[in-house]
């Protein structure tokens, strides 16, 4: 059992600029809510994620592309009362700044001022430079994501392994340059060869943090209910259980069924 114990101080993105120098891998996972944020963060992850995947593990939806910012509003604020060590990063939403960089900004700022988080996450390369710039620019920090982008699942026909040609591999280590100098501080590489996204790392002074991926990056990122064994129905090759939470929870409600109806639970000691 691990017995890990964070840091005192927060983490900061000058923090994990230096965890990569050092050579130290970044831990990250998502959060959607007050508690389960307030478990992981205890333990010393160093990045929470509220990412827009609330949409399929909270809400039940089959892609990311329901959800609304008032929504990541609130799963995001949740998550930031619950922190104390974590670099806490929020998904901006499909449609928060795809229309315009008017729209982008204002989705940004309320993102930043609502929920208290520390950054923003966006997906999508060359097409954002000049709205990465305009952001950093103000002050806002941004994370990059590049690869399986699932906002596009649609265009890019599904949950595909991106970055198989020669061609694809290199415009998505161009991008992720790009990115870099448009001013992100670390970027999510998502179901890519393991070979490109080394290179891209390698290449890259910002953190490169994987999810299927390889382990040639400078950190991992899973979902916490997939890592946890509570989501049992999704199971891709880049995926390890480290818990069966979901059957020590159906457990404890069939032993709870089990003792309300056979009488024993409340016991004496239990009532007043």
């Amino acid at each position: 059992m691990s017995q890990h114990k964070p840091e005192l101080k927060k983490i900061t993105t000058l923090r994990l600029s230096a965890m990569k120098q050092e050579g130290k891998k970044i831990t990250m996972l998502t959060a959607y809510d007050y508690t389960m944020a307030r478990l992981i963060d205890s333990v010393g992850v160093d990045i929470l994620l509220v990412g827009d995947s609330a949409a399929n593990v909270m809400a039940g939806h089959s892609t990311t592309l329901p959800i609304t910012l008032e929504q990541m509003i609130y799963h995001g604020a949740s998550v930031v009362r619950a922190t104390e060590h974590a670099l806490v990063v929020v998904d901006m939403p499909f449609g928060s700044y795809q229309v315009s960089d008017e729209v982008a900004l204002s989705s940004a700022v309320r993102l930043m001022k609502e929920t208290g988080c520390d950054a923003l996450k966006l997906e999508g390369g060359a097409i954002l430079y000049p709205l990465i710039k305009r952001l950093t620019t103000l002050g806002i920090p941004v994370m990059g994501h590049l690869g399986l982008t699932p906002q596009s699942v649609h265009q890019l026909g599904g949950y595909h392994l991106q970055g198989k040609s020669e061609e694809d591999a290199l415009r998505l280590e161009q991008e992720a340059l790009g990115l870099e100098e448009a001013g992100c501080f670390a970027l999510v590489l998502e179901k890519v060869p393991a070979t490109l996204a080394e290179r891209v790392a390698k290449r890259l002074h910002i953190p490169v943090i994987g999810i299927g991926a390889g382990s040639g990056v400078d950190g991992q990122v899973l979902v916490s209910q997939d890592m946890l064994g509570m989501e049992e129905s999704f199971s891709p090759k880049f995926l390890r259980r480290f818990g069966q939470v979901g059957s020590a929870i159906r457990t404890a409600v069939g032993d709870y069924i089990e003792a309300v109806r056979d009488g024993s639970f409340p016991s004496e000691s239990e009532s007043y």
